[in-house]
């Protein structure tokens, strides 16, 4: 029997490659809007980050998100991001 493949993406903060359940998916939906997506399956363009400070700050300033979705990012999504790696 073989072992399941298990999918992976890079995180745009510190570019390394993790498991996708590992990371936190930033969905731009079609109307234009931002959501964070804890199932992954959300339809809209998805950017992946890791449950990291570090790694939020570095995407931050770099404006690696922004360049992922061709847009500005609006800083109500940093804060819900902030939220998230609070634990709440």
């Amino acid at each position: 029997m073989q072992a399941k493949k298990v999918p992976m993406r890079m995180c745009t903060g510190c570019g390394e490659m993790k498991p996708k359940r590992e990371l936190i998916r930033v969905v731009k939906t079609p109307e234009g809007g931002f959501l964070l997506d804890g199932t992954g399956k959300k339809s809209g363009r998805g950017a992946y980050l890791c449950r990291n400070k570090d790694c939020l700050k570095s995407c931050k300033k770099t404006r690696r998100l922004e360049k992922s979705f061709s847009c500005r990012i609006p800083d109500e999504v940093y804060e819900r991001l902030e939220k998230e790696l609070d634990g709440g």
